[in-house]
């Protein structure tokens, strides 16, 4: 099940680690991806902070940290080819993982329903 940020991110939550991406409302809007610059390993997050770079032909847009924790794992798939973002944005699309430090964070995330109930 996926969560979702104000801000057009995914978060797909396994024990304490997310997978974090953009929704597939965002890529559209932005349209063909062209460069992903994601975080380094081991950098701590905090909620809301910048956290990667996406850049498509029309412009670019920064990626926010749906949750405070510590990248373990980036998606360099996505770095050789943002196009996998825009073919499969919560799938082989997703960009780095995290180990979540602070698990009350979630609650301010959104459902499916409510998210593109503001995806406009």
């Amino acid at each position: 099940m996926l969560k979702y940020t104000k801000d057009h991110e995914w978060l797909r939550l396994d024990g304490d680690v997310a997978t974090i991406g953009i929704t597939p409302f965002a890529q559209e809007k932005l349209g063909e991806l062209v460069f992903v610059e994601l975080p380094a390993l081991t950098a701590k997050l905090e909620k809301g902070g910048v956290a990667a770079t996406v850049e498509s032909v029309k412009a670019a847009s920064e990626v926010y940290a749906p949750v405070s924790g510590e990248v373990i794992d980036v998606n360099s798939k996505v770095s050789d080819q943002p196009s996998l973002i825009n073919s499969a944005p919560t799938g082989d699309g997703w960009l780095f993982k995290v180990k979540i430090t602070n698990a009350a964070e979630l609650d301010t995330l959104l459902d499916e329903r409510a998210y593109y109930a503001i995806a406009k």
